[in-house]
């Protein structure tokens, strides 16, 4: 379970990116973290796992109060959080296989990693995820080769060789078409189900949000705002948490992209 009491981050500037952030998640739940540009968003996962430094607050993963750890034992609790990117983070030079492994490194002495040696029971349980993100043919490819949903399954997998505990993932559909981004929606929800892993998915899709997540945090200049069920995130919830012109503005766009996917399917365009 994670617990995150009265967190906050305000930068040398004075600018405060979040006030005074309190949310529990527990045990296999997912949260959708919704919220304008320059919300919080993305500075709140980072605090998580301390790629960006709080500078008030507990971040608590179990008995560990993350934000109070120094560097040698914060690397040892990082182990415990994957990380799924937006921009997938994958060396791209490697094989789908290697970026698997990569996910092991935390647990593999120096030059082991340095050598890309890994244990046979390490590279048995990356066949067996990528198999589980439908990439297992894909293997031996290099990473560069593969399209954007592909690579966010390789980022899924190696978030999992890891063996997390929890999974913050951040903006994982933004690179990706409609019917791809439902897809790894899809992947992330059965995943987490499946290992009862708690994940906060920072997204900018709305209705992709409340297809797949069990409860919605909104974020408006860096506070909580809205914190519930998705069937509760009604025009008012939404015109709190994005203003109502942006939101207007927001539901066009969506409204667009839904008639431009229609289009493509009657000319048979990704199907």
């Amino acid at each position: 379970m994670l617990q995150i009491d009265s967190l906050s981050k305000t930068y040398r500037t004075g600018d405060k990116a979040l006030t005074d952030i309190s949310l529990s998640v527990p045990k296999g739940q997912i949260v959708g973290l919704i919220g304008p540009s320059g919300a919080g968003k993305s500075t709140l996962i980072r605090c998580i796992n301390r790629l960006v430094e709080p500078t008030e607050g507990r971040i608590l993963l179990g008995d560990s109060d993350l934000a109070r750890l120094g560097k040698r034992p914060l690397r040892r609790q990082r182990r415990r959080i994957g990380m799924i990117f937006q921009e997938y983070a994958l060396v791209e030079r490697l094989t789908v296989m290697e970026n698997v492994l990569s996910g092991r490194l935390g647990y593999v002495p120096f030059w082991r990693s340095c050598l890309r040696r890994f244990e046979p029971h390490d590279v048995r349980r990356a066949y067996a995820l990528l198999d589980r993100v439908g990439l297992l043919q894909h293997a031996d490819k290099r990473a560069d080769a593969l399209s954007g949903g592909q690579r966010q399954r390789v980022g899924i997998a190696r978030a999992l060789a890891q063996e997390p505990e929890l999974l913050l993932v951040d903006e994982p559909t933004a690179s990706l078409d409609p019917k791809t981004s439902r897809q790894i929606m899809r992947l992330l929800t059965e995943i987490c189900a499946e290992r009862k892993l708690p994940a906060i998915v920072n997204i900018h899709d709305v209705p992709l949000a409340c297809q797949f997540v069990q409860r919605v945090v909104g974020l408006s200049a860096g506070k909580v705002v809205f914190d519930g069920d998705p069937s509760t995130l009604d025009e008012t919830a939404l015109s709190t948490i994005y203003g109502a012109d942006d939101w207007h503005a927001m539901q066009q766009e969506s409204r667009d992209d839904d008639e431009a996917e229609s289009a493509l399917r009657l000319v048979g365009v990704g199907t």
